[in-house]
């Protein structure tokens, strides 16, 4: 048996808040965008923090496109949670990550054409991030030969969530 909401109202209810997170949190990239183009500038911006972001939005983005599109990573999610577990992913997920992925790499532009003083990535913030996507080109190396999708996705979700923690530390 496949999985499927077993209230119409619950399922519009899910789709109905699910967009409206999607609306607010994409809402408030476009602030510091703004602002960047307004002065020209991006002194004062914590670049750790948008190299932290975008490698949390991005392993976010790989987590929720790759569950959502994948029909192969899907069976292997039911394999493992059952038939009657839903995908934990909608649409207004990979619709999110998508957004975050382009508009902080759009700010992370703005970093090369605006002032930004003598302003630069740190040391820790660059080797965080190699170390982060290392182990996920380790991870999937690992993933390849048994096509343990599933596996790999939950390491990308798991940066996630560390990058989630991590990014605000400079703040």
């Amino acid at each position: 048996m496949s999985s499927s909401w077993n209230s119409v109202g619950l399922e519009v209810l899910y789709q109905v808040i699910g967009w409206i997170a999607f609306v607010a949190w994409s809402f408030s990239f476009y602030p510091q965008v703004v602002l960047n183009y307004r002065r020209k500038s991006v002194v004062g911006l914590n670049f750790d923090f948008l190299v932290l972001n975008f490698t949390k939005h991005s392993s976010y983005l790989i987590y929720n496109a790759a569950l959502f599109f994948s029909p192969f990573i899907q069976q292997q999610y039911h394999d493992k949670f059952g038939d009657k577990e839903m995908i934990p992913v909608a649409a207004n997920d990979v619709a999110f990550s998508l957004h975050a992925v382009a508009l902080t790499s759009f700010t992370l532009y703005q970093v090369f054409i605006y002032e930004r003083g003598n302003q630069k990535v740190s040391k820790v913030c660059i080797s965080i991030s190699a170390v982060v996507w290392s182990a996920a080109i380790v991870c999937l190396i690992v993933a390849w030969p048994k096509s343990n999708w599933l596996w790999l996705i939950d390491v990308f979700n798991s940066i996630q969530v560390a990058m989630t923690t991590v990014k605000y530390i400079p703040q």
